[in-house]
């Protein structure tokens, strides 16, 4: 695996993520997601698509004129005219995307393995003399052939092109493929570094992604809150996290503003981030069962893998149909109200009944109301 400083993560938010279906960002929201990614450490921002027309490279002009320091890359086919729009936006860098799979190949673009690699040879040819940095994109890379793939990257490396694309663009791959795969790639041609770009059709968009820097991926695809087409993309917030917590890599990102990012993208794309979301999900924190919250109060690392500050949360202990008497006691301590285990217990019992009749945790109103309406004849019992 690549140390932790030479991980790249490469965020697509503004392109891939905005290809979420009726999703569309403003031109102060984009501004705003680069400034956010920017300000984290994100080393590079996939910013748009300029073959889409005046108003995107426009979009992408603004972008630039920012002067961030992540580098700033568009999406493109290999195709000649789309560059030159790349150019002309002011980028240095681009990604061209080709189609890699038999399937697509045959089935989509009605040409073979020759057409596909005479389109590279013009592209990467044409991206390379005007001094681009050039990721080639290997478009449904999880179906294709791995010789074929040898082949389209050593023309990478001969025309020097700086890194393959390895997408699972179905979102089809198990991270022990992803791996096995990646490390022949890395293996067959050493000399160019391999990005990989994962779906998440399966719920698998994560483990595959982390699963390829495992296997030596340089560069990493990620969406803040897995924004993208169909099931969406690898989550940024779930790469870096899980890069760290799970292997132990740093990847030089301030995760500390993770939460706040995640709100701005959901209410941006009219995307609701689901309180379960992993990593920046409003509950993900939220302890209810008694024997989870009386851990958790005793030492947060019983049953938290990370501290929710890292991330911008805070920690809840709920009351509900689960609870405790020591989750209890915690809520009313919040409260300013010391509660005994003695008088505790009762409590509890009607905070339950409570819970269960409607169908939620209480809120602090409510665990007041209990306490006020019960306290003189639960202190009289």
């Amino acid at each position: 695996m690549n140390s932790s400083n030479e991980i790249i993560i490469d965020d697509t938010t503004l392109r891939d993520g905005e290809q979420t279906a009726g999703v569309v960002f403003s031109k102060r929201e984009k501004i705003a997601i680069a400034r956010m990614l920017d300000s984290i450490g994100v080393g590079e921002i996939e910013c748009g698509i300029p073959a889409m027309g005046a108003e995107e490279q426009a979009s992408i002009r603004d972008l630039v004129d920012l002067g961030l320091n992540a580098r700033l890359i568009t999406w493109n086919r290999a195709l000649v005219p789309e560059i030159k729009a790349s150019i002309a936006c002011g980028v240095q860098a681009v990604d061209i995307s080709l189609s890699v799979s038999d399937q697509m190949i045959v089935h989509k673009l009605r040409k073979d393995h020759d057409a596909v690699k005479e389109q590279l040879k013009v592209a990467l040819g044409f991206a390379k003399r005007h001094n681009l940095y050039v990721s080639v994109g290997g478009e449904d890379a999880s179906r294709a052939d791995l010789g074929f793939l040898v082949e389209l990257m050593e023309i990478t490396r001969s025309l020097g092109g700086d890194r393959f694309r390895f997408c699972d663009t179905l979102g089809i791959m198990d991270p022990f493929t992803m791996f096995d795969k990646v490390t022949f790639l890395r293996q067959a041609v050493p000399e160019v570094d391999i990005e990989v770009h994962t779906h998440n059709d399966l719920g698998m968009a994560t483990a595959n992604a982390i699963a390829g820097v495992r296997a030596g991926a340089k560069f990493v695809n990620t969406t803040i809150n897995g924004l993208g087409e169909r099931a969406g993309n690898a989550a940024l917030e779930e790469v870096v996290m899980g890069l760290k917590h799970a292997c132990g890599v740093e990847t030089g990102i301030d995760t500390h503003r993770f939460r706040e990012m995640s709100l701005f993208v959901a209410k941006a794309s009219d995307r609701p981030l689901s309180v379960s979301k992993p990593v920046v999900g409003s509950r993900v924190f939220a302890h209810e069962s008694g024997l989870h919250a009386d851990g958790v109060i005793k030492d947060p690392h019983n049953y938290e893998g990370f501290d929710p500050a890292e991330v911008g949360l805070t920690r809840s202990i709920v009351i509900g149909k689960h609870s405790g008497t020591g989750g209890l006691i915690e809520r009313y301590r919040g409260l300013g109200i010391i509660v005994g285990r003695k008088l505790a217990e009762p409590l509890l019992e009607l905070a339950r009944a409570t819970a269960c009749r409607r169908k939620r945790d209480l809120s602090n109103r409510e665990l007041m109301d209990i306490y006020l309406e019960n306290e003189t004849l639960l202190k009289a019992a």
